[in-house]
């Protein structure tokens, strides 16, 4: 009995210590939530009157030719996959990656761009080509990287390596929603609904001069935007995921406890037994 009560003592002490860390984790997480969502809040009007510019200049202006916007036969697909680069973070890795492995059936020749460790580790696993990888950035993304991935995947496009690009990512809903999300960035499809202004703009030296301007720095701005939405997503994840965690350690304890003072009680009852026994004896 004495060494069962030393067992569920030391199972206490060691979940103690797990909560503690679980705790940690989770205010951790919280604090690069918030700083995540700030940085969301400013770069989102950028990116949006990028977006009216080029849906204004393809809405109004007709009968021009560009790479960006010219559809071609698809025989190649890229994906730039935003993923962590650590785990703890509930289903946020996995969801992402879920998303990209279905997507991915529609096109034979699929290859990925990663960022974080996660993404990468899980296509090399599966056998897909990863053309690049960028790791240890995933929870503080810079426009810097975005740049990069942008002319990159600028070039294999004009150059016809890749006929179509996709930007695979989590997109932040709100505090406890996150949304796996595949967008297309070439060629540019713009969506109903995102031309607001009705005024006649003409373009110089030309749309397609501009638009070959303008495209870049919307690829830069999108990916940038969106590996800040997967920063805030992954924060959030994983504060949720460590939320619960501390939640069942504190079940658990309780549990233990009530095992360790059961277990206590039956050894002083058992003692008590011993003690009535013997003065029994001596009498």
């Amino acid at each position: 009995m004495a060494q069962n009560m030393i067992d569920v003592k030391r199972r206490i002490k060691s979940v103690t210590s797990t909560m503690q860390i679980t705790k940690a984790m989770e205010l951790v997480a919280t604090a690069k939530l918030k700083r995540a969502r700030k940085k969301l809040e400013a770069t989102k009007p950028y990116f949006e009157t990028i977006l009216e510019s080029i849906a204004e200049i393809m809405s109004h202006t007709k009968g021009f030719k560009h790479p960006f916007v010219d559809g071609r036969k698809i025989n190649n697909t890229l994906y730039v996959v935003i993923t962590g680069d650590r785990g703890l973070a509930g289903g946020y890795n996995a969801n992402i990656c879920k998303l990209v492995e279905e997507k991915a059936k529609e096109n034979e020749n699929v290859k990925v761009i990663t960022i974080g460790t996660k993404g990468r580790d899980y296509f090399k696993r599966k056998g897909y080509e990863v053309v690049e990888s960028y790791i240890g950035i995933s929870e503080t993304p810079s426009l810097d990287m975005a740049i990069d991935i942008s002319k990159k995947i600028v070039q294999m496009y004009l150059d016809q390596e890749i006929d179509e690009i996709y930007l695979a990512y989590t997109e932040f809903i709100s505090t406890i929603s996150y949304e796996p999300k595949a967008l297309k960035l070439l060629p540019v499809v713009i969506q109903e609904g995102e031309v607001k202004s009705k005024t006649l703009y003409r373009y110089e030296p030309s749309p397609e001069s501009v638009l070959e301007y303008l495209v870049p720095k919307y690829l830069n701005s999108v990916i940038y935007g969106a590996s800040i939405e997967a920063s805030a997503s992954e924060s959030g994840s994983r504060r949720i995921a460590m939320e619960s965690a501390t939640d069942n350690a504190k079940d658990m304890i309780e549990d233990l406890q009530l095992l360790y003072n059961r277990a206590r009680q039956a050894s002083i009852t058992q003692e008590i037994s011993e003690i009535v026994a013997g003065a029994d004896a001596l009498n």
